[in-house]
């Protein structure tokens, strides 16, 4: 579609959410860390032992999900640079891209290249983070840079938006005459004598 203009990549630093935000925080299995990993390994369905982060990455993705509902083209960025294995799943789901770096390569090397890349192609980005390096090394027009926490409280009033909005269409559609059309009121109304 010629003059379509292409959507504000949102760029999402995920564990720099996840750790610097509480909302995230409290969902990492503190019992899982990696002295426990041994002890929960057998418990877990997973036959490479329970990941202490999956509640935390999973509530992040689905949140990022809601708040670009179409105004945005999101893409969270996971270090996986201390893995050793080079296999990248992907986790890609509910619109959001999902993107672990390589070995040996951390988050922000794959934020730079993505925020490179949108910059070249003057498109817009808004770059979630609260790490100061990643913001001074890739900020600057069209790049627009907010905070871990802002992130997580503007997330919270779309959470709260979403549930109020829910709770206001099943009430809305709760009697009987709610769901009659006027015209079929009226009928109803003239045939009890009201």
């Amino acid at each position: 579609m010629a003059g379509a203009r292409t959507q504000p990549l949102l760029v999402v630093d995920g564990y720099n959410v996840i750790h610097g935000t509480t909302r995230y925080e409290a969902l990492i299995d503190e019992h899982a860390g990696a002295g426990a990993l041994a002890d929960v390994a057998h418990l877990s369905r997973d036959p490479y032992g329970h990941d202490p982060f999956e509640r935390a990455r999973e509530a992040l993705i689905t949140d990022v999900a809601a708040y670009a509902q179409g105004s945005y083209e999101p893409v969270v960025v996971f270090d996986a640079a201390g893995n050793l294995s080079d296999e990248r799943p992907d986790f890609s789901r509910a619109g959001v891209r999902v993107v672990f770096s390589r070995t040996g390569e951390s988050a922000d090397s794959v934020i730079e290249r993505l925020v490179t890349r949108a910059r070249h192609k003057m498109r817009d980005v808004l770059l979630v983070t609260s790490d100061n390096t990643i913001k001074f090394t890739v900020g600057g027009v069209p790049v627009t840079t907010v905070s871990s926490q802002l992130l997580a409280r503007n997330i919270e009033h779309t959470v709260v938006d979403i549930e109020t909005a829910r709770v206001e269409r099943s009430y809305g559609h709760m009697t009987l005459e709610d769901r009659l059309s006027p015209e079929q009121r009226e009928k109803l109304r003239r045939l009890l004598g009201q």
